[in-house]
């Protein structure tokens, strides 16, 4: 249990604490402007959001196994593996390119969205959070298939009340973390189990008879990896590591990972892309208390 809960958690906590900042930042934003009243709209967008994120994880299960069997539920599996793979790896980097202005860009759309109406209101609330909903679905489900017990529900669910809580520690100043360091962190675990969905994928497309190899195994583990012990378990949970690899399991697994893992975990470029003008010359300025150190992503989600 507690290997598959781990993933599942781990999904959670970093995909829940991404939905809780953009929450924060908007509620924030109309707090701090006086604009309490259109809190309503942005909540109802927030619900709605999280409804359309469970019907889908209800959907993809519905149909993975209920109205699929055999080769055809492989082949689907296959398939939303693949996809949660794409966009797992796609929103890591994009949430280390934009976390900075993260806060900016919400506060200008939601006052182009405020200046519509109630609904343009409901909806930036909607989409903010219905991408992270959709994201987290697919890659909760993908993570945990094949588990038979209520682990991983659990793992998913306790992700992302810790995130809930860190959220609502942020927004009223209680908790202070390095946000850059947690997604840096966060983000490379998650590389790892997309990794291994990637593994995962292969190994379903190569059960439907779309990829051949099935019973050309890379190595043979059986030996030390046992995968009835915690290491085993917990190797293979989180990280889909079986002691008996087909060929193209393994190559799919290291193909993504070392270029990845290499690419997310390369220094940011931005400074250098974008250099900053130089300012005339001015007075030297007052020490203030309020500088924020340069290595720290802030959002600002207190009212």
């Amino acid at each position: 249990m507690g290997q598959v809960f781990t993933a599942s958690y781990l999904i959670g906590l970093r995909e829940g604490l991404e939905m809780v900042l953009i929450v924060s930042v908007l509620v924030a934003y109309l707090v701090k402007t006086g604009r309490r009243r259109q809190l309503l709209p942005v909540w109802a967008g927030v619900g709605a959001a999280a409804a359309l994120s469970v019907g889908f994880g209800w959907g993809l299960s519905y149909v993975s196994t209920t109205v699929l069997g055999g080769p055809g539920q492989e082949l689907f599996d296959a398939i939303t593996s693949t996809l949660a793979v794409v966009l797992v790896t796609w929103m890591v980097f994009w949430m280390r390119r934009t976390a900075r202005r993260l806060s900016g860009e919400l506060r200008g759309r939601l006052d182009d969205a405020i200046g519509l109406g109630v609904g343009a209101v409901v909806g930036i609330a909607f989409l903010s959070v219905a991408r992270e909903g959709l994201e987290t679905t697919l890659l909760f489900f993908a993570s945990a298939r094949g588990a038979t017990s209520s682990a991983p529900l659990l793992g998913l669910g306790a992700g992302l009340l810790t995130a809930v809580v860190l959220g609502v520690g942020l927004y009223a100043g209680a908790v202070r973390i390095n946000l850059s360091r947690f997604f840096t962190v966060s983000g490379t675990l998650l590389v790892l189990v997309a990794a291994g969905i990637l593994k995962y994928a292969v190994h379903d497309f190569q059960e439907a008879g779309v990829l051949p190899g099935l019973t050309t195994y890379a190595f043979d583990a059986s030996g030390w990896l046992d995968p009835t012990s915690w290491y085993g378990a917990l190797a293979a949970g989180l990280f889909n590591i079986t002691p008996q690899p087909t060929v193209l399991e393994t190559i799919a697994w290291v193909a993504y990972l070392v270029p990845v893992l290499v690419l997310f975990l390369l220094p940011g470029r931005s400074s250098r892309t974008t250099p900053a003008p130089t300012p005339a010359p001015t007075p030297a300025p007052t020490p203030t208390t309020h500088a924020v150190p340069e290595d720290t992503t802030h959002v600002d989600a207190r009212p």
